[in-house]
């Protein structure tokens, strides 16, 4: 047994705590779905290395319904851009069900692409050359979400089309409004295919992850949609992916999830995890019963809200001393004429942490002298991070200021506002102290 078994054990323990929940029923207007095992339910949960954990009937196939919808809204992001789709198809949650007539008084635009209206005006959005017809371009992309190819559900879309004169009225009065870009016939039918596309609970998680990841499926490490399309995306599942229950679902578990009336049910953990439930039973606004209760409990077990910040303040800014102060530094240092401060990081410095560093930076020195950087201990500058420290470092220097910078790494790049002392002109076994010695001098010596 490993170490990382303790996730399916998680995973495990929450399938056997909801099994049993007897609530809801299976969608039974359309025929077919009806048909599904009520008590099946899968979990699984996949991470940003591409780990993939579950429990439960998490292979067992069935169709994607409406949690089809954020990945096709990214494909015609994609496709089209945030301003082009924006024209046809609004961000603003409906506080109505899935299938109402949420269209917006004055251009019939559909309130959002998450309802049934919304996700028919996306799906013909996506672009339909003889070269790649949109169905084929809308499989081959939900299939690189999935990291494997995947097909579709013949009878499921058969009575599903049978069934759906809803959604083919909403078609005709969202035509009526010139808010439908194709033919209605064609717009719903592709729509319903679109529904029946088969997929696991495994591959859901791997979906959501994607999702997570910034667009790249942690799994095959390929790159599906931008980073920014990724964002829109889970921005419109936050605020409307499980339809009129949205505010609800966000203040109790608060992460991007999307619903679909087969027992599906997507959520995710920006940069963390993409998980996934599968339980056909559903409650009143269409979403599976088991799967809400277990990601809900989920969230709160492990603190999962988006809105709980893990990070400890000050966790990125390990020290601000002087360097005549640093108990390790040698004897023959101490007394630095100047008082060279010493400002110390460690870890991934993002935008957050990027604003502490230059915060220290502000704070260290005394009475405003120089100061020595210190990120020996850093693993990574993203490049909002570095843009700013740059920024921050010319700031400093130009209020007549002197910095110096131990990065051993190169993480930083050429900061040419600074002088600039990394260490790795010392010999390569000069440790930490020396380096960082060795900027407090050149600093102090221009006193």
């Amino acid at each position: 047994m490993s170490a990382s078994d303790a996730v399916t054990d998680s995973l495990a323990g929450l399938r056997d705590r909801f099994a049993a929940v007897r609530e809801g029923r299976p969608a039974d207007y359309i025929p077919q779905l009806a048909l599904a095992d009520p008590d099946a339910f899968g979990l699984a949960l996949v991470s940003m290395d591409g780990h993939r954990y579950s429990a439960g009937e998490a292979e067992v196939p069935f169709t994607l319904q409406s949690v089809s919808k954020p990945f096709v809204y990214a494909l015609a992001l994609s496709a089209l851009g945030l301003d082009e789709v924006s024209r046809w198809v609004g961000a603003e949650p409906s506080g109505e069900a899935f299938n109402a007539i949420s269209l917006e008084p004055g251009t019939g635009r559909p309130a959002n692409a998450m309802v049934n209206a919304g996700a028919i005006v996306t799906t013909a959005l996506v672009p339909d050359t003889p070269d790649e017809p949109a169905f084929d371009r809308i499989l081959h992309c939900l299939g690189r979400f999935a990291g494997r190819g995947l097909d579709v559900d013949e009878e499921v879309f058969a009575s599903e089309s049978a069934t759906g004169d809803r959604n083919r009225a909403l078609a005709y009065l969202i035509r009526s409004t010139g808010t439908l870009p194709v033919d209605p016939v064609r717009a719903v039918d592709r729509y319903f295919r679109q529904c029946a596309i088969r997929v696991t609970a495994v591959d859901l998680a791997t979906m959501a992850a994607t999702l997570a990841y910034g667009g790249v499926n942690p799994v095959t490490r390929e790159r599906v949609v931008s980073a920014e399309v990724a964002a829109g995306v889970l921005a419109v599942m936050a605020t409307c992916g499980m339809y009129d229950g949205s505010g609800d679902w966000l203040l109790r578990v608060g992460l991007p999830a999307k619903s679909g009336v087969s027992g599906g049910l997507i959520a995710v953990g920006p940069a963390r995890f993409g998980v996934a439930t599968y339980s056909p039973p559903l409650d009143a606004t269409g979403g599976s019963v088991r799967g809400h209760a277990a990601l809900e409990a989920m969230s709160r077990r492990y603190g999962l809200h988006l809105m709980l910040n893990p990070a400890l303040p000050g966790s990125t800014v390990t020290l601000v001393t002087t360097a005549d102060d640093l108990p390790s530094a040698p004897s023959g240092e101490r007394g630095l004429r100047g008082r060279v401060g010493v400002v110390a990081a460690q870890g991934a410095i993002d935008f957050t942490a990027a604003e502490r560093v230059l915060y220290a930076l502000d704070e260290s020195g005394p009475d405003g002298g120089p100061v020595v950087l210190d990120l020996h201990d850093v693993t990574a500058i993203d490049s909002v991070a570095r843009g700013m420290l740059h920024n921050g470092l010319a700031r400093f220097t130009a209020d007549g200021r002197r910095a110096a910078v131990v990065d051993p790494k190169d993480l930083l790049g050429p900061v040419d506002a600074v002088r600039e002392r990394t260490g790795r002109d010392l010999p390569r076994h000069a440790t930490r102290e020396d380096a960082v010695a060795g900027c407090a001098r050149a600093l102090a010596g221009e006193d």
